[in-house]
């Protein structure tokens, strides 16, 4: 068995959970001045998606069993961010965030995402032996 580096003992640890937290935090509070009939649509698809992204994480290291469930989540939790940033422009276009809270949002996104493809690339570090 190879050693492992001490990345965390906990998901809630992990840099990319945090700025998970981050980010559905940051979409909520903009989203709170969205109109009213956006709340069943718009409104609720961006904090679904964002909020979705540190839950596939946390199930990602639930399955750090097996190194091939650990990567499919995270790569949930990509496809999540990626949908996060589709409803961020929507948003944008709608006139509802601006243009620079649209663009530090997508630059969350973004590193986030670099944050998970490095877990992934180096996912024999963070899963247990199988």
């Amino acid at each position: 068995m190879t050693e492992k580096l001490p990345y965390a003992k906990r998901y809630q640890e992990l840099i990319a959970y945090k700025k998970t937290m981050d980010l559905a935090d940051a979409v909520f509070q903009e989203t709170k001045s969205f109109p009213k009939e956006e709340v069943y649509s718009l409104t609720d698809q961006l904090r679904r998606a964002s909020r979705s992204v540190g839950a596939q994480i946390a199930e990602a290291w639930a399955k750090r069993n097996y190194i091939k469930h650990f990567i499919s989540k995270l790569t949930d939790a990509s496809a999540e961010l990626n949908e996060t940033e589709h409803w961020l422009v929507i948003a944008h276009n709608c006139n509802y965030i601006s243009k620079t809270t649209r663009d530090d949002l997508v630059d969350l996104c973004y590193e986030i995402n670099r944050l998970i493809y490095g877990m992934i690339s180096k996912a024999e570090l963070f899963c247990l032996s199988e």
